[in-house]
């Protein structure tokens, strides 16, 4: 299944967010915000049912994800790390007044698609072993989610049972692309063998037919 859910938030103050299935991650997730203690950067996992929750949180901004537990902790911090860079890159001071949602149209959608890429193609987990950028995810422990909130605030965790489908959805889309690239580089490289081959057979008509006994020549 991957990544099934981002948030982009300053605070406590969600800015962008996007989920890949129906759930209610969204409000939990608002909850460990709310309830993760301190101001300091910070790399954490909580766990709840067989989902984790996975948090970044680098100079006041905070990225989390949820993702299946066979996830394991490598791609969805390079997820994070991935989503904390392109948000700043793009916004940069405006992160530090912006109204809760204010970047949710726009970036909602590169939520989108690096949780498709970090979820379904294996070169997110290749690009980041070379990088060699996420080893202080060795020293993240994933604590069950009472860590961070009490028993009587926890939520539920609800997920679609569809989202047993999302890894498999994401792997078919990418297949499906490369797919009908190769047959259109296939039919494209026949269209140019077929056209090499009537003009060669062309060239030969002509120069017998012109260069016969009983005609002119024609060149």
């Amino acid at each position: 299944m991957g990544i099934l859910y981002a948030l982009v938030a300053r605070g406590s103050v969600a800015l962008a967010e996007f989920s890949g299935t129906a759930t209610n991650a969204s409000t939990i997730a608002k909850q460990i915000l709310d309830k993760i203690p301190g101001n300091n950067d910070t790399h954490v996992s909580y766990s709840q049912d067989r989902f984790i929750f996975h948090l970044k949180r680098t100079d006041g901004l905070t990225v989390l994800c949820m993702a299946d537990d066979n996830a394991g902790r490598r791609i969805p911090f390079a997820f994070l790390e991935e989503i904390h860079q392109r948000f700043v890159r793009t916004y940069g001071r405006a992160v530090f007044s912006a109204q809760p949602y204010g970047m949710n149209d726009e970036f909602s959608r590169v939520l989108s698609q690096q949780m498709e890429y970090f979820s379904s193609d294996p070169n997110a987990d290749r690009i980041n072993r070379l990088k060699g950028e996420m080893s202080q995810v060795k020293n993240v422990m994933i604590e069950n989610i009472d860590k961070v909130l009490e028993r009587g605030d926890r939520l539920e965790l609800l997920v679609d049972k569809t989202a047993n489908m999302q890894g498999n959805t994401f792997r078919f889309r990418k297949q499906a692309r490369r797919f009908r690239s190769t047959v259109w580089w296939r039919n494209v490289k026949l269209t140019i063998a077929l056209i090499l081959i009537i003009l060669v057979i062309i060239y030969v008509v002509l120069a017998f037919v012109c260069h016969g006994p009983a005609l002119p020549s024609c060149f």
